[in-house]
């Protein structure tokens, strides 16, 4: 009787332990729908300031008169499938940025939103694939919350889909919002993993040498920072702390959750306000949001309508719904439908959802191992591998891992004019060897300075004959007296940030002649 009795008692405590379980996960992978909003806009927003910096440099980096024509893209990347490889006229290229920009905007107000963001990570992935010499991990992260992004439903608040919108959740906890808090820790994580494995980062010299890296990363605050050696040794023990830390994004919720997200906000700010490394800094930012929790929102809520500022927007986003075509027309026939299209709809709704809970759990599942692999814990499948290469979902997170560069340096490029004078044909001016004033002078933006990095310390050196022909036809197009023939030197220097005087070591990479073979 005894044995009897107690059975139904262990079956609830059994019960009651999977329920609590189950809702502590459901809690810490809920994401509030205004947080999901806020994340759909800075998407588009980082979306179009992206586009707007690669337009700066759209010719050089993707055109046929660039660093990198398409013969050189196929012949050295021979699995390169890409919309912008379809042209190399600057043209074309410019063409697909603005319809790549539509889609941001459309991604913004909210309109379209599934479609807007599927297209905008299709021509994201296209973008990237035709130059990857200019790519770096900001790079990689928003292609991943972009594509985190298509299975979540960011139309629900502050969109003009929202209006057709019969749901009224304050919070979504789904597989996809799994996947995208999950992305921001495993790549923290797994960079934490390759900082342990040197020694700068465990003694606290880490940041102490990045910031004696004038030419290529130090900028604005950085330049100043860089002699407060004691000051950046401390930086450096706290950076590493928080990123150890990581995994309590996932265990914390409520205030102690945003306060840890906001620690890495205004670490990413500071950044923003001293290195030169382009988008990633906001695009970290932007992948935090997700991170706050509802009572953020409602205190940003409670705020605004204090400084009067709820009220106009409200009128604003009303304006908007009005201007932009909706579908609420669509929704009006479905609800007089007949049963039978009533039962495709249903039908097309379930496997929608379907959809989008079984392909973010897949990739999830290859992403978590794709990190595994890259830090040696263990391999991908070749299926999955192929997969993650397929999509462009394949990762590795050694920012400033297992130690920062210890090497600074510029270019030197001595030309040999077809009337016997010289001019360095990377600059158009006099050829000197002296330090030059600034990393403005040497990297125009955080493209150029990965090419030119690349250049230098990939070991493809292909690229170098490619950088050397372009230098050649972008003078010879432009001068009546042709460059002949160029020298490509790179001028390494290594940092001693405790030394005032730093040597230099003039490194020839490419002698190259302008009438040759393209590739020399």
């Amino acid at each position: 009787m005894t044995e009897r009795s107690s059975s139904p008692r262990s079956d609830r405590r059994l019960t009651n332990a999977v329920d609590r379980i189950s809702l502590a996960i459901t809690r810490r992978f809920a994401v509030d729908t205004r947080a999901l909003a806020a994340f759909r806009i800075a998407l588009g927003l980082l979306l179009l300031a992206d586009l707007v910096g690669r337009s700066r440099n759209l010719g050089a980096f993707y055109t046929d008169s660039g660093v990198l024509p398409r013969r050189a893209l196929f012949s050295d990347y021979s699995s390169a499938y890409s919309l912008h490889a379809v042209s190399g006229e600057a043209w074309v290229i410019g063409l697909l940025f603005v319809v790549a920009a539509a889609f941001a905007v459309a991604m913004i107000v909210g309109y379209r939103t599934r479609v807007a963001t599927v297209c905008s990570w299709l021509l994201l992935v296209s973008l990237h694939v035709r130059n990857p010499m200019v790519l770096n991990g900001g790079d990689v992260l928003l292609r991943m919350l972009v594509f985190w992004a298509m299975f979540l439903p960011l139309d629900e608040r502050w969109a003009v889909d929202g209006r057709r919108s019969d749901r009224d959740r304050e919070t979504v906890s789904t597989v996809a919002t799994m996947a995208l808090l999950l992305q921001v820790v495993v790549m923290y994580v797994a960079n934490a993993i390759h900082k342990t494995e040197g020694e700068m980062w465990l003694n606290g010299e880490a940041v102490v040498y990045v910031f004696s890296l004038d030419y290529q990363f130090t900028i604005l605050l950085g330049n100043v920072l860089a002699e407060y050696h004691d000051l950046l040794r401390l930086a450096t023990f706290f950076w590493v702390a928080l990123v150890i830390s990581a995994p309590l994004l996932l265990v914390l919720t409520g205030l102690p959750r945003a306060a840890l997200a906001s620690a890495f906000v205004g670490m990413h700010f500071g950044m923003l306000a001293t290195m030169r490394i382009g988008l990633f800094p906001l695009i970290v930012v932007a992948a935090f949001i997700p991170f706050y929790p509802s009572g953020v929102w409602d205190a940003g809520a409670a705020f605004a309508s204090r400084i009067g500022l709820a009220a106009p927007l409200h009128r604003w986003a009303s304006r908007l719904e009005a201007a932009v075509p909706g579908r609420a027309v669509t929704d009006r026939v479905g609800a007089s439908a007949s049963p039978s299209r009533r039962l495709v709809s249903d039908g097309l709704d379930r496997g929608r959802s379907l959809f989008s809970a079984t392909v973010p759990a897949v990739f999830l599942v290859l992403v978590v191992l794709s990190n595994a692999q890259a830090v040696g814990y263990t391999q991908v499948p070749d299926p999955g591998q192929s997969v993650l290469d397929a999509t462009e979902t394949d990762q590795s997170w050694r920012m400033f891992a297992p130690e920062p560069l210890q090497t600074d340096g510029w270019y030197v490029v001595p030309g040999e004019l077809e009337n016997g004078s010289e001019v360095d044909a990377m600059y158009g001016s006099e050829v000197s060897w002296e330090p030059p004033p600034d990393g403005n002078a040497v990297y125009p933006n955080s493209r150029w300075r990965k090419y030119l990095s690349n250049v230098w310390g990939a070991d493809n050196e292909n690229h170098r004959s490619y950088l050397a022909n372009y230098l050649c036809d972008r003078r010879n197009r432009t001068h009546r007296t042709d460059l002949e023939r160029i020298q490509l030197y790179y001028v390494a220097q290594p940092s001693e940030p405790y030394n005032e005087t730093e040597p230099t070591n003039e490194i020839m990479l490419q002698q190259y002649n302008c009438s040759g073979d393209f590739r020399q």
